[in-house]
């Protein structure tokens, strides 16, 4: 019988490619140069090209194509589907290729656990990675509603992911408290690895007036842009600050891509927001980074709901990590990671948002003191080297060393 290689790992992603699942990423980054063997199975990223099979940093990466993809509930049906068998079929071709000691899955879905049921016997420990409530997230994209048989389903499958867990990781106390309840986790076995970003990569740069396009105000926004993720909130405070109030000193600035990219597209054009609003699609990191560097203002218009609200947003930690001051929604987490570095609105509305994103940019010196905040809790308690302490901490006791 082949045997696992305790320090091979095979690390699953679902719903975003890597490299760029920066989470994802750092854990494999850090595993690497701990001593793992990192082998990552992720989709490829739509519209770009990219080999089904490379390797980047010494890290193995098989991807699959992700034909499926959209808002309605067929499509989250196929895709998930499809993403089940793909993963399980590659995790089988990784295991004849070189056995491994470790699953780690990143969530949403919830639907590795047969992985468990397959190599479990073989002495495979299988981790839990939890980025996402996944029954929240399905219903933050349509209908919102908890008691269907899809939302229950869900539910299931998240009860029967941590049940075949190893060990948990979380990304905040929230989701501890989750895994703790709901999942009747041991608290030993939680581990918590924040969405922190890796400060050799995020630190600011040298602003480019450039790309200000001669605008006096720069506000961005960096992430995936789905249908829970607020940008058609920021898009209409955009029209607001541009149109309404008539300031057009003001340049958006949205990088990334995702589900709502169309229904986004309708929108630029509906409310006429023209050059003032500007989408870049995907960016690699240098030039991603040089607009961070440069921007007044990171937005962050994700909406109070079930999913958000205890939630960690990843482009919140990037936005402190480049010295950016946050405009968000007064969300639990989100309170807790940025602290003083956020400015929160309470008014769940793209005006308020729109007024909350005027009022920090006529005051230079309110921002300058949330740069400082923000830029000292990234490098202090919430840094990834007391993340990667974390994860370590969480192989180590899945017996990685024995």
């Amino acid at each position: 019988m082949t045997k696992p290689v305790r320090r091979h790992v095979l690390l699953i992603v679902e719903n975003a490619p890597v490299p760029v699942d920066r989470r994802v990423w750092s854990e494999a980054t850090t595993l690497k140069k701990s001593g793992y063997d990192v082998s990552v199975i992720s989709p490829m990223l739509k519209g770009k090209p990219a080999r089904r099979r490379e390797t980047i940093d010494g890290i193995d990466i098989w991807r699959f194509a992700m034909p499926f993809g959209g808002r309605r509930k067929r499509d989250f049906v196929f895709e998930y589907g499809w993403a089940i068998l793909a993963c399980h079929l590659l995790a089988l071709r990784v295991w004849f290729h070189k056995p491994f000691g470790v699953i780690h899955v990143a969530n949403p879905p919830d639907l590795f656990f047969g992985l468990k049921w397959i190599f479990g016997w073989r002495d495979v420990r299988f981790i839990f990675d939890q980025h996402d409530l996944a029954p929240e997230l399905y219903e933050s994209k349509f209908d919102k509603v908890s008691n269907n048989f899809i939302s229950k389903t869900l539910s299931w499958f998240e009860r029967q992911t941590y049940r075949a867990a190893d060990v948990v990781l979380v990304t905040n106390e929230s989701y501890r408290r989750r895994a703790l309840s709901l999942g009747h986790v041991d608290d030993d076995q939680i581990y918590t690895v924040r969405n922190s970003p890796d400060e050799r990569t995020f630190y600011p740069r040298p602003s480019n007036p450039e790309l200000k396009a001669g605008h006096d105000h720069l506000v961005v926004f960096a992430g995936t842009m789905g249908h829970q993720d607020g940008v058609d909130v920021l898009l209409k405070a955009a029209h607001h600050i541009r149109i309404v109030r008539q300031r057009t000193d003001v340049l958006f600035v949205l990088m990334g891509t995702g589900d709502a990219w169309d229904e986004l597209q309708q929108i630029h054009a509906d409310y006429a927001l023209g050059t003032g609003v500007r989408f870049t699609g995907f960016l690699d990191d240098q030039e991603m980074l040089a607009y961070l560097s440069t921007a007044d203002i990171g937005a962050a218009p994700d909406l109070p709901g079930p999913l958000n609200s205890v939630s960690t947003m990843v482009k919140t930690m990037e936005y402190m990590a480049m010295g950016l001051p946050v405009v968000s929604f007064d969300l639990e987490e989100s309170q807790f990671s940025a602290g003083q570095a956020g400015h929160y609105v309470e008014t769940q509305t793209p005006e308020a948002f729109g007024e909350a994103i005027i009022d920090l940019l006529d005051d230079p010196a309110r921002r300058q003191h949330m740069s400082d905040i923000g830029q000292a809790r990234i490098s202090g308690p919430l840094s990834w080297k007391h993340s990667t302490e974390n994860l370590l901490a969480a192989y180590e006791s899945v017996g990685k060393d024995d």
